[in-house]
């Protein structure tokens, strides 16, 4: 039976969880855990005491938010325990009233946020996103 709560798992649930999504980025447990940590709305999926999966907003609380980290173990993935989430993310937007809500999404995963209402952005619409590498003439 899941069980869903909107507090943070433990860190080295979050980082074993975290370790399933074949994400090509290294982080310690700790600094993970310091990630989610500055989340403005989280919700945790357990089945059995173990972390199946999670969600979190970044958010300004009143017009902006980027869901990010939606996390569903693999093997349990197209049961909808991502939906679930995913509606309880929403719903918080919805209930404060935010009207702008992002994401960045992997392309094999892109149709099930559609389902949801999220639209592709056109490949000319604005918007752009840093990579960690500072230009050739930056100056710090």
């Amino acid at each position: 039976m899941l069980k869903m709560n909107e507090e943070n798992p433990e860190k080295q649930a979050f980082y074993d969880l975290f370790q399933t999504t074949g994400w090509d980025l290294e982080f310690t447990v700790d600094s993970l855990y310091e990630a989610i940590s500055n989340s403005w709305y989280v919700v945790s999926v357990y089945e059995n005491k173990q972390l199946v999966g999670y969600g979190r907003i970044l958010s300004d609380g009143v017009y902006q938010a980027m869901i990010c980290d939606l996390i569903v173990l693999p093997s349990l993935q197209g049961k909808g325990i991502g939906t679930k989430i995913l509606e309880r993310l929403l719903a918080k937007c919805k209930q404060q009233d935010i009207k702008m809500v992002v994401l960045m999404s992997a392309r094999c995963k892109a149709g099930f946020y559609e389902k949801f209402g999220f639209k592709k952005r056109h490949p000319e619409a604005p918007g752009m996103i840093w990579n960690g590498e500072l230009g050739r003439n930056a100056e710090i």
